[in-house]
Order: C-alpha cells, then sequence, then structure tokens
C-alpha cells in the first residue's frame, strides 16, 4: 500500500460527527463497507454493533441537547411573565 492511500485514509479519521454517521447509516444498509481499506468487504457483526450503537449515542445525544433547550427556555419564559 503506498503512502498516499495510508494518508487518506488517516487524514479522514477525525470526522464531523454527523458525516460519520451518513457513512455509518450507509454501511449498515448496505451491509458491507462503503469506505476506506477494507471497502466491499461484508460488515461482521461486531462492526454493524459498532455502527449500530454510533448511530444510538448521536440519537440520545441530540435529544438530550434538544430537551436542555425546551427547558431552559420555559425557564427563562417563567422568569420573564
Amino acid at each position: 500500500m503506498s503512502n498516499d492511500k495510508k494518508d487518506k485514509y488517516k487524514k479522514g479519521r477525525w470526522q464531523v460527527p454527523s458525516k460519520r454517521a451518513k457513512k455509518y447509516v450507509a454501511d449498515r444498509k448496505a451491509k458491507v463497507h462503503t469506505a476506506g481499506p477494507k471497502e466491499g468487504q461484508p460488515l461482521t457483526d461486531f462492526e454493524a454493533g459498532i455502527r449500530s450503537g454510533y448511530l444510538q449515542c448521536q440519537t440520545d445525544h441530540a435529544g438530550i441537547y434538544k430537551y436542555k433547550l425546551q427547558k431552559e427556555a420555559e425557564k427563562a419564559k417563567k422568569k420573564g411573565a
């Protein structure tokens, strides 16, 4: 493997979470790796589980964030009223 190809994947290691989530969704739907050195190879149960867990975590964090925003808005409304 050439250094260019290794560097290509190393640079993309730290991604914006929403981009990583989109790629994980594509992997889960296709049931194969859609990018990286294992591209085209089927996902193992472990890898599919890791992706599912990551996506669930993203959903949980988004829900908590929205809940906290709503609670803060309610507190501000009570103080202002």
